[in-house]
C-alpha cells in the first residue's frame, strides 16, 4: 500500500496526550475522555499489532469499554505497517469520531505518528525499484562518493544531513527528486511549522526521571508477571517470523532471545527494564525538541482526577 499525497496536520482539531513509555497516559485518557466526552485515538506503533498485548501495554478490554478506542488491532503481527498507513487510520477515525459530534483524544508516544498528527506528514512518491536498481548499478561501477556528488547536486541541504554511508537514504532523496522535481529536503521544510503551545490542546506526561525509572522496572516486572513470555512463544508458534518492526520491539526482542538461545530470565527481565528506559529517554529527548507541547507535572501523590483538572485548567487559561 503506498501514498503520493501529503497528510495534513490535525492538531488543529483534536486533543493530544503524550509522554513517554509509563508515563501513565491510559489511565489519564480514560479520565479525561470521559470529561470532554471524547473516543481515544492511539499512536502506539506496536498497538496496532494484534496479539500483541502484554508487551505492548494495550489499553484492557475494561478501558475499551469505557472508552472507544481507534488504531489498535489493525494488522497481524507479520505484517508491515507503515507511518502512512498509520495516518490514513488515524485520518478516517478523526473524521468518524467527529461526525459522531465527540472530540478526538490522540493518545500515545511514538515520535513519528505524533509528528504526523502534530506537523502532517508528506510519504513522497511510491517506490520506484528501476530508478534504484540503477542507482544501485552506478554505485558499483563508480562508488559511494560519486552517489553523494551527485546528491550534493540536487539537493545539497539533505546531502549534508545524511550520514555519506547512508546509501538507502541518499537513494531516496534522488529518487523524490527525480520522480517530483523538488528536492527532498523543500517537500520536508513545509513540515516544519510549529504551532504555538498556548494555541493547541496537546499535552506532555512528564516525570521526575527517578520515579519514571521506577515505574518503568515495575511495568516491566508485571509484564513477565502477566505471561509475557507465553504471549512472545504463541506469536513465534503461530507466525514464525514477526515483521522487522514487530521483532524489534522493546520486550519481545528480547524475550526471543531467551526462547531461542537460553539466556536466562532473570537476565532478559533487566535487559528489557534498561531498553525501555533508553526508550523513554529517546522519547523524552525528542519531545523537548516540539514547541506545541505543555507539560503535566506527574507524581504518584496527585488522581488522575486532579491531573485531568489540570489540564483543563491550562485550555481554559486559568
Amino acid at each position: 500500500m503506498s501514498h503520493s499525497t501529503a497528510f495534513l496536520p490535525l492538531i488543529d482539531r483534536c486533543w493530544v496526550l503524550t509522554g513517554p513509555t509509563a508515563a501513565g497516559k491510559s489511565n489519564l485518557a480514560i479520565q479525561l475522555a470521559s470529561t470532554i466526552n471524547a473516543e481515544i485515538v492511539s499512536m502506539d506503533s506496536m498497538a496496532v499489532y494484534q496479539q500483541m498485548d502484554i508487551g505492548t501495554a494495550k489499553p484492557s478490554p475494561e478501558q475499551q469499554q469505557i472508552i472507544q478506542h481507534h488504531a489498535i488491532d489493525l494488522v497481524p503481527p507479520d505484517q508491515r505497517f507503515s507511518v502512512a498507513q498509520y495516518l490514513q487510520a488515524a485520518h478516517q477515525a478523526a473524521s468518524e469520531i467527529h461526525a459522531r459530534g465527540k472530540e478526538v483524544l490522540f493518545v500515545g508516544g511514538t515520535p513519528m505518528y505524533l509528528k504526523g498528527i502534530l506537523r502532517g506528514f508528506d510519504p513522497g512518491p511510491p517506490a520506484d525499484w528501476q530508478f534504484r536498481q540503477q542507482v544501485a548499478d552506478d554505485v558499483r561501477r563508480y562508488g559511494l562518493e560519486a552517489l553523494r556528488e551527485r546528491l550534493w547536486q540536487v539537493d545539497p541541504l539533505t546531502a549534508f544531513r545524511l550520514h555519506p554511508n547512508d546509501m538507502r537514504r541518499m537513494t531516496r532523496a534522488l529518487e523524490v527528486a527525480w520522480a517530483t522535481g523538488q528536492p527532498l529536503s523543500h517537500r520536508q521544510m513545509q513540515l516544519e511549522q510549529r504551532h504555538a503551545a498556548e494555541n493547541c490542546k496537546v499535552f506532555w506526561c512528564q516525570w521526575p526521571r527517578q520515579a519514571l525509572h521506577r515505574r518503568i522496572d515495575q511495568r516491566v516486572t508485571d509484564m513477565f508477571t502477566n505471561g509475557l513470555v507465553a504471549e512472545t512463544q504463541a506469536l513465534l508458534d503461530r507466525y514464525q517470523t514477526l515483521s522487522p518492526t514487530a521483532v524489534k520491539a522493546v520486550g519481545y526482542a528480547e524475550v526471543i532471545e531467551h526462547l531461542q538461545q537460553r539466556i536466562p530470565l532473570s537476565d532478559t527481565i533487566t535487559a528489557v527494564q534498561t531498553r525501555t528506559r533508553q526508550l523513554a529517554r529517546r522519547q523524552e529527548t525528542f519531545l523537548r525538541g516540539l514547541g506545541e507541547l505543555r507539560s503535566i507535572p506527574m507524581t504518584e501523590l496527585a488522581h488522575v482526577r486532579q491531573q485531568c483538572d489540570f489540564v483543563l485548567r491550562l485550555v481554559d487559561g486559568k
